[in-house]
């Protein structure tokens, strides 16, 4: 008996699902030198390629996290800035009432001139007034009264009263038909009481950080 050589088997056959059978292409094994040229420009192409898709990926990803450290900052700065606003604010009322304070004490009978001058004509008809202020006050206020009553040609008598109940430049002014109340301790509580909720409803919804030109 001929010993005959075996044929390795490649794996080379394919057998489709219809039971034919068919071979494989075949793989170039020479390529000339424009063919390897332009394989090596096709894949260096391809790695150009994407490498700019990672590129843009990242760049992406990073604009969206400048985007967010951006946004968390300007939150921070709204917050600061509202914190701001609201320390001004209540600074600007303490010097403000400071300096309230120093000029009641140093003219505590204006505000009643104040008050009869704004009642002016409320009272024109009326044949007396009454107003009651700190005992320490009646003869400064009477000359006062009596001064401005002239100036704004009110005709009716004035009648300044000792109350021991009520604070420097305090007053109650009484016309018989109505009357009108000052003190200084309830008109300051009631503007910082305005203030706080005007800053409060404000939160942190107040004009822009930057103008919109700017934005």
């Amino acid at each position: 008996m001929t010993d005959i050589p075996h044929k390795r088997f490649t794996f080379d056959t394919v057998f489709d699902d219809r039971g034919g059978v068919s071979a494989p292409p075949r793989v170039k094994k020479n390529f000339t030198l424009e063919e390897l040229e332009l394989a090596k420009a096709e894949a260096f192409a391809a790695g150009e390629q994407s490498a700019v898709a990672q590129a843009e990926r990242e760049a992406a990803v990073a604009l969206g996290q400048v985007g967010q450290a951006i946004h968390s900052a300007f939150s921070t700065l709204a917050a600061v800035a509202h914190e701001h606003r609201e320390g001004s604010a209540m600074l600007a009322l303490a010097c403000g009432r400071a300096i309230a304070d120093a000029a009641l004490d140093q003219f505590p009978e204006a505000p009643t001139q104040a008050a009869l001058v704004a009642l002016a004509r409320e009272v024109e008809a009326q044949p007396k007034l009454t107003v009651r202020v700190a005992s320490h006050l009646v003869e400064r206020t009477q000359a006062a009264l009596e001064t401005t009553a002239h100036a704004i040609g009110f005709p009716g008598q004035i009648l300044a009263r000792a109350d021991a109940h009520l604070p420097a430049a305090a007053f109650v002014l009484d016309w018989g038909d109505g009357r009108a109340a000052f003190d200084p301790t309830d008109a300051a509580a009631r503007v910082t009481q305005a203030l706080e909720a005007a800053i409060a409803a404000e939160g942190l919804h107040a004009e822009p950080l930057l103008p919109a030109s700017e934005g």
